[in-house]
């Protein structure tokens, strides 16, 4: 008779042989075969109902011990670059295990949330109780959606509030974290397909009412997973933190530096003053100083502050509040130039001539102290002849010489020709209630212009400086448009009756003759808009392939770390560059430069989806008690399913269906933009101005829909016809095949009518 192994045997055995644990290794590890099978797995099964093993498909394990090859989440980085993961198959009932991932030369790169498949050994280590060697990235965090939660009898469904999405959720009794019946939920995929077809889902937050005002902003941020809360330990170590004092430091306390920002600024990160160059040698040239939150001295490599500066990349901007990045004890205190408070900074004194080209510049870390906090307006109304108790004192000795090195600069600036697109800035207005009341066209002055052209040319000198000196940076780069985008461009530009330079290197210059020609005309936004889209989108680099759009070979961002990692990151390489401290760049903060590149350059997007998407669900919110409201617009955009018509009035932007475009089937020509009607010849192109019937405005979504009354001030048959593509019989003659194949004949010579008829216009 076969001796069965006690349960302690069973339990030694598979403690020392975790790769062996399948009910055959075990038999054959003991010698017991035939019957005695049955009551090794009737052992089994009493150690896993004990809670001694579980059972993991056909192999058992230690619940408090991790299996050998295990799927791990990573987390980010600690303060010595060592990456850590969290282990997703951890059922024990004790401390949850440590698990360092050692990473090879060759694996790939893994970031914060990257799930990976790991092979795991034991150790003993103070800091860790698992190795991992990565066998491969399986993904990322779970996806998460937002949606409104719908209450079922077996638990409930999520409908994701983005535009386009179809597909519910299906939430498991167990998994609705409480949830009400039209609630504003976040959500993550919780496991494979339910019935019908549709994913899983648990609900992991709950956001309140989706109709409230405020919850416009909230539902962009945790759409795009941007981090708002800030962990105890970042704000421990920022509410720890004191402000600068003068060792070290150059004292530009006297200096007269002032920070001119929107009436409504949150922060202030920088800070400028101007007079005349007393140098003989350089007649009517001016002395530009700009100041700089010198941010590096708080935040520094590996800390807290600086791990969660990096995730968030940047602060993030919504009409009813400011996801920022650095906690407010620094952005808004300690940071931030305050009127009349010392402040540290880092400085840099430019020399420019008489015609704005720059002789030199020096950069100083110092500490300052903020002469007055000045507006926008205030201070271009100074400069028109009215003044106030604040402006008027600052007026000659300050606010003048400003204006005096910014006329400087525009000559420089028009001689450079930086891309000078014309398009309107529109902004939300929202009541105390967070309701929207407004949207306003933001007006550019002069005083706009003026900040922005000193602090182009304070990242300039960044760049500059921090290149001869061979110091690892993040260079802003803007690289030149790609042929085939340049090529549409011509072909909008040739059917408005305009040119765009062919066969030669394209400079900004080429298409800024373009703007200006269109200026005034008709046109004028339609090739505006084209000349956007032909851009390409700037991004964030270790290696400099300039600035096309500026128009510049050396660029950095330096003039706001408060509110982007990147500008932090070429602070640090300037304390590093002139030896100002031991808070300059890190060796971790040098091999990681690429990664933070491609991280910064993501995290900037995502905020700029996140706004626009908040800016959409305002203005939905705005129109949607104007259902049947007539509108004028432009068309903006062009597609299959329709047409996108851009308002006049707040700019918002909707769709057309193609099916309310009238009873003939229409052609889309992607390479020409257009929408061609295979019966009428009728062809909707960008620019056309149009006129609208408001059908459908959804807060929630964000979703505006029109019905097109006019284009060209001519009136469109409505009716629901054919949608493109449609098969079956159709109202006009012959099908949707044979009407397509009229209309590809058509279409050169309509291009043509179109081209003529815009020229005749001009």
């Amino acid at each position: 008779m076969i001796k069965l192994p006690t349960k302690h045997d069973i339990l030694d055995w598979i403690a020392e042989n975790p790769t062996q644990t399948s009910k055959r290794d075990i038999a054959k590890a003991f010698g017991i075969k035939g019957a005695a099978r049955i009551d090794l797995k009737r052992v089994l099964k009493e150690l896993e109902h004990e809670g001694h093993l579980e059972k993991r498909k056909k192999t058992y394990r230690d619940p408090d011990r991790l299996p050998p090859v295990s799927v791990l989440q990573v987390k980010a980085p600690n303060a010595d670059g060592d990456l850590f993961a969290q282990p997703l198959e951890w059922h024990g009932e004790g401390v949850e295990p440590i698990v360092l991932v050692i990473p090879r030369a060759t694996d790939p790169a893994l970031g914060e949330g990257d799930r990976i498949l790991a092979r795991l050994q034991v150790v003993h280590e103070e800091d860790h109780n698992y190795e991992a060697r990565l066998i491969r990235r399986i993904g990322t965090a779970p996806r998460r959606i937002v949606g409104i939660f719908r209450k079922t009898a077996e638990g409930g469904r999520v409908l994701p509030i983005d535009k386009g999405a179809d597909k519910e959720w299906i939430v498991a009794a167990d998994a609705t974290a409480g949830a009400k019946e039209g609630e504003l939920i976040e959500a993550e995929q919780a496991g494979p397909k339910g019935r019908m077809g549709l994913p899983r889902a648990r609900i992991v937050e709950r956001l309140g009412d989706p109709t409230a005002p405020r919850a416009v902003s909230l539902i962009a941020i945790h759409q795009h997973g941007i981090p708002d809360d800030f962990a105890p330990e970042v704000l421990q170590e920022a509410d720890a933190m004191k402000p600068a004092g003068l060792q070290g430091r150059t004292d530009l306390r006297d200096m007269p530096l002032i920070t001119i920002d929107p009436f409504d600024a949150r922060d202030h990160d920088d800070a400028c003053y101007a007079h005349p160059d007393d140098d003989p040698k350089n007649p009517g040239g001016h002395v530009i100083w700009v100041a700089i939150a010198d941010v590096a001295h708080y935040v520094h490599p590996g800390s807290e502050l600086d791990r969660e500066a990096r995730k968030r990349g940047n602060s993030s901007y919504f009409p009813d509040r400011v996801v920022p990045m650095l906690p407010d004890r620094l952005s808004g205190d300690l940071c931030s130039l305050h009127e009349g408070v010392p402040r540290a900074c880092i400085a840099v004194r430019m020399r420019i001539d008489a015609e704005g080209n720059k002789l030199s510049h020096k950069f100083v870390r110092g500490l300052m102290r903020s002469r007055a906090s000045l507006n926008y307006r205030g201070v271009q109304a100074a400069m028109d002849g009215d003044p106030n108790d604040q402006t008027g004192p600052l007026l000659d000795p300050v606010i003048r010489p400003l204006y005096a090195a910014y006329e400087a600069l525009v000559s420089a600036r028009n001689r450079r020709q930086p891309l000078d697109l014309d398009l309107p800035e529109r902004k939300v207005i929202l009541d105390d209630d967070g309701k929207v009341t407004s949207v306003g066209i933001v007006d550019r002055l002069d005083a706009h212009r003026l900040i922005e052209e000193f602090m182009v040319l304070a990242n300039v000198c960044a760049a500059e400086v921090l290149g001869a000196k061979a110091v690892p940076l993040l260079y802003r780069v803007h690289e030149e448009p790609p042929m085939d985008k340049l090529e549409s461009l011509r072909d909008t530009a040739d059917a408005a009756g305009f040119q765009l330079a062919k066969g030669q290197v394209l400079k900004t210059a080429h298409l800024n003759k373009l703007l200006h020609d269109a200026a005034g005309s008709d046109e004028a936004e339609l090739i505006n808009m084209a000349t956007l889209r032909s851009m390409t989108q700037a991004y964030y680099s270790p290696k400099n392939f300039g600035h096309f759009g500026l128009a510049l070979q050396h660029y950095a961002h330096f003039t706001s770390p408060i509110r982007r990692y990147s500008d932090l990151v070429v602070h640090r390489a300037l304390i590093t560059a002139h030896g100002w401290g031991e808070d300059g760049l890190s060796q971790h903060d040098i091999e990681a430069l690429d990664a933070t590149a491609q991280h910064i350059s993501d995290t900037e997007r995502r905020s700029m989806m996140a706004e626009r998407d908040t800016t959409d669900r305002y203005l939905a919110a705005y129109l949607s008690d104007r259902l049947g409201a007539e509108f004028t617009g432009r068309i903006s955009g062009i597609a299959k399913f329709g047409v996108f018509v851009k308002l006049d009035e707040t700019g918002a932007d909707g769709l057309v269906p193609i099916r309310s475009l009238g009873n003939e089937y229409f052609h889309f020509d992607r390479e020409a933009g257009t929408l061609m009607g295979a019966d009428t010849g009728r062809v909707i192109a960008l620019g056309q101005r149009a006129r609208v019937k408001l059908t459908e405005a959804a807060p929630v979504t964000g979703g505006i829909a029109f019905d097109l009354l006019e284009l060209e001030d001519e009136a469109v048959p409505r009716g629901t016809g054919h949608r493109l593509g449609a098969r079956g019989r159709g109202r006009g003659k012959g099908g949707p095949r044979r009407r397509e194949n009229k209309a590809r004949k058509k279409d050169a010579k309509t291009k043509r009518k179109v081209t003529r008829q815009r020229k005749s216009r001009r």
